[in-house]
């Protein structure tokens, strides 16, 4: 195929108006923005104004998706709905590129991997641009090469994200079991979460403590501390929050012949003159300090960010080029996130993969008595919900 691809936008709040702003300043060669849909006629007449008067605007996706204009989509709607629209594009053969996260419970987004299956020519992404970085990459690529050996522990400490009161309460849709399906796991942590399975890996076992509205008036969690243990005998900790006014985002992997560290956008790895399982049956010091010195880290420096995943999707699409991040993929950070939810309705450890009907019964009684009462009957009734709603 030599044709660009013709694009349509499912959702133009602030994703979308920020993907359509990349593509229309030409930083998607391979893509054409033709259509945009929203059920909120204020972000249509916007969008109208603001965008381009060559682009379809529709107030019913289902109408753009079946208007012949439009070869791929991108959903770009609040997080119930991911799942829904991904698959009647995939009905009707469109390619489909999806937002974070990629649903709110891992029932539906396992509905939604299956229909893939069933379209293999279909092109489904999800849009983890944080893998894009290269510190990240870069990361990943020393921790899966074999030469440092086994990890031991990891621990994510991503505080850094400070949200005031003023925040949840512009949309009611926000930090709501029935508007988001959580907080800050829901909405600031799925890339995090991407990026502790791609890097880490997924853990047998999770025991989470969170915080429900702890440091704001919201009804969802604010503040999370999650342990995890894995097959290997290694153990990680997870901590977020968006109470902290001045947070930190310190990711450190602990390894039998290195240390690795991002911080401030820069991987710095210690390595280990031998392995500690050896140094520990060798050494004859009780005190002794293992031989370490730190490396030198090259990495290409790229960090395309959403753009580099839109257009290796593009290439993806055209000339069978490889993704960012499969559709599929999402339902892993997805597992990790709902896990701990569960763990703390349960007041327990659980095990992984979660029990998916016992998620979705124990989400759904929150849903029931959600603040944003108007959004409970859409959610039981798989109605469509605004999305115009900025992440």
């Amino acid at each position: 195929m030599d044709k660009k691809i013709r694009l349509g936008i499912i959702g133009i709040g602030n994703m979308g108006t920020g993907h359509a702003g990349n593509i229309l300043a030409g930083k998607c060669p391979d893509i054409e923005l033709t259509a945009v849909a929203d059920i909120n006629p204020d972000r249509i007449s916007w969008a109208r104004e603001n965008l381009s008067k060559d682009i379809a605007y529709f107030d019913d996706a289902l109408e753009m998706l079946d208007s012949g204009l439009i070869d791929a989509c991108h959903i770009c709607v609040p997080h119930y709905d991911h799942p829904k629209y991904a698959i009647e594009c995939m009905k009707r053969g469109l390619h489909v590129m999806c937002e974070k996260p990629a649903g709110v419970y891992t029932k539906q987004v396992r509905e939604m991997n299956e229909e893939a299956k069933k379209h293999p020519e279909v092109v489904f992404g999800m849009m983890f641009n944080q893998r894009t970085n290269h510190v990240y990459r870069k990361m990943r690529e020393l921790v899966h090469s074999g030469k440092y050996g086994r990890i031991r522990r990891a621990i994510w400490i991503i505080t850094d994200w400070y949200r005031p009161q003023c925040y949840y309460d512009s949309g009611d849709w926000r930090a709501t079991w029935s508007g988001e399906g959580g907080g800050v796991l829901l909405n600031q942590c799925p890339h995090q979460l991407d990026l502790w399975q791609w890097i880490v890996g997924m853990p047998k076992t999770v025991q989470s403590h969170m915080r429900f509205g702890q440091w704001h008036d919201i009804e969802v969690e604010d503040d999370v501390t999650t342990y995890m243990e894995y097959e290997n005998g290694a153990s990680g900790v997870f901590i977020t929050t968006t109470g902290d006014a001045h947070g930190t985002n310190r990711f450190e992997i602990q390894m039998d012949k290195a240390r690795l560290i991002v911080e401030n956008n820069e991987l710095k790895v210690l390595e280990f003159e031998v392995s500690e399982p050896e140094f520990t049956k060798t050494n004859t010091q009780p005190f002794a300090t293992m031989p370490a010195h730190e490396i030198e880290i090259e990495t290409d420096g790229k960090n395309e960010q959403h753009v580099g995943v839109l257009n290796a999707w593009a290439d993806a699409i055209l000339r069978g080029g490889k993704m960012i991040a499969g559709g599929e993929e999402g339902i892993n950070g997805l597992m990790l996130s709902n896990a701990m939810h569960l763990s703390t309705f349960l007041n327990k450890k659980v095990e992984l993969p979660i029990d998916e009907d016992l998620y979705y019964e124990e989400l759904m009684k929150r849903v029931k008595t959600s603040r944003r009462k108007e959004a409970v009957k859409a959610v039981f009734a798989d109605t469509r919900d605004s999305y115009a709603g900025n992440k």
